[in-house]
């Protein structure tokens, strides 16, 4: 039984799932909107908010907790310096997932935009 687990596996390892995340929310970082799934959208939202949220404390551990997370040090400066600074005095809920009416042709798969809310 799965009772109050929350995340999805994706029928992946850990290390695998850790780098899907981490893909998506390079990304979504670098390109401030991404298409993917609704189920890898919905499990990216917690990855990414964690992320917003070491940015916007902005201090050095922070800094190294985020690449840790997230090995890419021109994704984490432009969290850190571009994307933070915009969420300053938001308290949370920094993306927004928007469900597409389509439907992916290989599998059917609903397919949703995942962006940074303005």
């Amino acid at each position: 039984m799965r009772h109050k687990v929350k995340k999805k596996k994706f029928d992946r390892t850990r290390e695998q799932r850790l780098a899907l995340y981490r893909s998506l929310a390079r990304a979504l970082i670098m390109e401030e909107r991404i298409e993917t799934t609704l189920e890898r959208a919905k499990a990216l939202r917690g990855f990414v908010e964690k992320l917003v949220t070491l940015g916007k404390r902005g201090d050095l551990a922070s800094r190294r907790r985020a690449l840790e997370l997230l090995p890419d040090k021109e994704a984490v400066r432009k969290l850190f310096e571009d994307i933070a600074v915009r969420f300053e005095d938001r308290k949370g809920g920094y993306t927004r997932v928007i469900k597409l009416p389509d439907r992916r042709k290989g599998d059917g798969a609903q397919m949703a935009i995942v962006e940074w809310v303005e």
